[in-house]
């Protein structure tokens, strides 16, 4: 796929999404769209989902809505790639998930990841936005850009 092939993908589901979400404000309902959404969207997305920040404990992330194989149920910040983005608030990009120290195989069919944080409005965390593939290095900066951009629209302006 080329640069400007993605970038094509990524602003028709963009404004997909954007669309599909303007009925309501409740976070779970706009995760479970923008799962589905950026899910079906790319082929090589094996795994597409959220991980929410736990309320009733500090410091962790339970499984929210997702699109994929059985997701980890729980993940303590800075343990593995999304525990990393929880922890030090900024994207992550993993070419090879095998040679990530602290790894968390909730699929070891994943070879490589991106997960992105997701902020509200007060700029708190409330999640981080995860997706696995199980080629390897199939995210950049070109993905980072467009989901930090879709995730930023879709959560800190409500």
């Amino acid at each position: 796929m080329t640069d400007q092939d993605k970038r094509d993908i990524y602003r028709s589901v963009k404004q997909a999404i954007l669309g599909a979400v303007a009925p309501t404000k409740n976070p779970i309902s706009r995760m479970a769209t923008v799962s589905c959404l950026l899910s079906e969207a790319f082929p090589h997305y094996f795994w597409t989902g959220f991980y929410l920040v736990d309320d009733d404990v500090a410091d962790q992330l339970i499984v929210g809505p997702y699109q994929g194989t059985m997701g980890c149920l729980i993940i303590p910040f800075g343990r593995g790639v999304c525990g990393a983005a929880a922890k030090s608030r900024k994207t992550q990009i993993v070419d090879d998930v095998h040679a990530f120290d602290g790894h968390i195989a909730c699929d070891t069919r994943t070879n490589s990841e991106i997960v992105v944080p997701v902020f509200n409005a007060e700029n708190k965390l409330i999640a981080v936005f995860d997706v696995d593939s199980t080629e390897h290095a199939s995210f950049d900066t070109l993905d980072k850009e467009w989901l930090e951009d879709i995730m930023a629209q879709v959560f800190r302006a409500h």
